[in-house]
């Protein structure tokens, strides 16, 4: 099925995948790639070609590629007119979009989870953490939960640094955020578990990962998205087993085909399911890619097919990866994006190395241009047989670019010497 080159469309909303389509491309394949954000009209232009309707693209695809919450419906629809897609269903779109959904499904297949409370009302939850003194951590819901500023992690033991937060929500965040949660802090090492999953089972091995999520080194500042990851691929793991595995007869049954993730909180005591990401992740996509070694085209394809009994072909070793961006990244002022990082160009000071990711950019004259509004520029990986050799081989490449008013941080994967430490001595690596 593989040795002719077949018709690839990817539906994005920001670009997260745009980096993928090139690589496919680069394969040999032809694709098209559709952004749906506005103001990210250019991103990918001159790697891939751009189409502004997707739907007119479906009869010509051989597969279909989505990567954000809330296409589930189209894409069931698509499997059954037999269509080869990747994509989420309508069961994996409210586990990732509805909070207290995702939380009650954890229950039902009896994994346990943190308490929590929902709420639609700031005055509420500020009433509800007075009477009931704690550290919580705010969560919004839906689309806002998007917006990764909102998440607040509570410190203080009376709460009174959240009710602070969620007065200060009220009178600004009103219009934005319909539903959140207040759920109980439990400390502990934050780790990922994710697979790969092909319509009727998940796909070995499987990918442990641990997010970077602040602006600064130390873990400072205020939440991105992410500013890096570091991984490895698996063929078992017991958080894996224990929070994604019972989930592999309803992902059957919903008829999901694509990436999903849960993100946890572990400790001696236990694991404690977080949130779940049913897409491809960013830039968890790229980090993964440095660690397969067959073609990814034949790999997506062989996964929308039900035909990847092989699993998938990787490297031992550790992967990492760091988010290359310039300002206002990680936050939305299109004043300043015009100012500092619009067309700002991409220059490596020898050929351009392996592991460099694109980011929200687009090529003219072979130059490559920072476009969209975000300010992602790339993401750059490296691997390893440890964390520290796959850490310099990644800090190596970044020193290899000049972009104007680039930053980045420069700890991605150093916490892994202690988190492996604590993972391993609860039973959990």
């Amino acid at each position: 099925m593989t040795d002719t080159p077949k018709k690839f469309l990817f539906v994005s909303y920001d670009g997260t995948i745009t980096d993928l389509a090139w690589t496919v491309a680069r394969e040999g394949h032809e694709v098209r790639l559709c952004l749906e954000a506005p103001g990210f009209e250019d991103v990918g232009k001159g790697f891939v070609n751009l189409v502004r309707d997707w739907r007119k693209s479906v009869d010509w695809a051989d597969i279909v590629l989505f990567d954000h919450i809330g296409k589930g419906a189209e894409a069931e629809e698509l499997r059954k007119k037999g269509k080869l897609c990747i994509g989420g269903s309508i069961y994996t779109d409210r586990l990732e979009n509805d909070r207290t959904f995702g939380q009650e499904e954890l229950k039902r297949n009896k994994i346990r989870i943190i308490p929590y409370q929902e709420f639609r009302s700031f005055d509420e939850g500020i009433a509800y953490v007075q009477a009931n003194p704690g550290r919580y951590v705010i969560k919004p819901s839906g689309d806002a939960q998007n917006l990764k500023q909102l998440l607040f992690v509570g410190n203080e033991d009376d709460g009174s640094d959240v009710v602070r937060v969620l007065g200060a929500y009220r009178d600004t965040w009103s219009d934005t955020i319909d539903v959140f949660q207040l759920q109980k802090k439990v400390t502990g090492v934050e780790v990922a578990v994710c697979a790969f999953f092909d319509g009727k089972k998940f796909v070995n091995p499987v990918y442990v990962s641990f997010e970077h999520k602040k602006l600064f080194p130390g873990e400072l500042g205020v939440s991105t998205g992410e500013m890096g990851t570091s991984g490895f691929w698996t063929p078992k793991n017991p958080i894996f087993e224990t929070v994604l595995r019972p989930f592999e007869q309803t992902l059957a049954q919903s008829n999901f085909v694509g990436f999903i993730d849960v993100n946890s909180i572990v400790n001696s005591y236990g694991i404690y399911p977080l949130e779940f990401t049913c897409r491809f992740g960013y830039p968890q996509i790229c980090l993964q890619q440095e660690g397969i070694t067959e073609p990814m085209g034949a790999l997506l394809l062989r996964l929308a097919t039900g035909e990847s009994n092989g699993g998938i072909k990787v490297k031992r070793g550790y992967q990492v990866c760091a988010l290359i961006v310039v300002p206002p990244f990680p936050f939305e002022d299109p004043k300043t994006f015009e100012s500092f990082s619009q067309d700002a160009v991409v220059v490596f000071k020898k050929k351009v190395p392996d592991g460099i990711h694109i980011g929200d950019l687009r090529k003219e004259n072979e130059e490559w241009l920072i476009t969209g509004a975000e300010g992602v520029a790339l993401v750059v990986s490296g691997s390893g047989t440890t964390m520290r050799e796959a850490q310099k081989q990644m800090y190596s490449r970044i020193q290899n670019i000049l972009i104007s008013n680039m930053y980045y941080r420069t700890d991605i994967g150093d916490r892994w010497i202690d988190d492996s430490d604590r993972l391993n001595s609860w039973g959990y690596l």
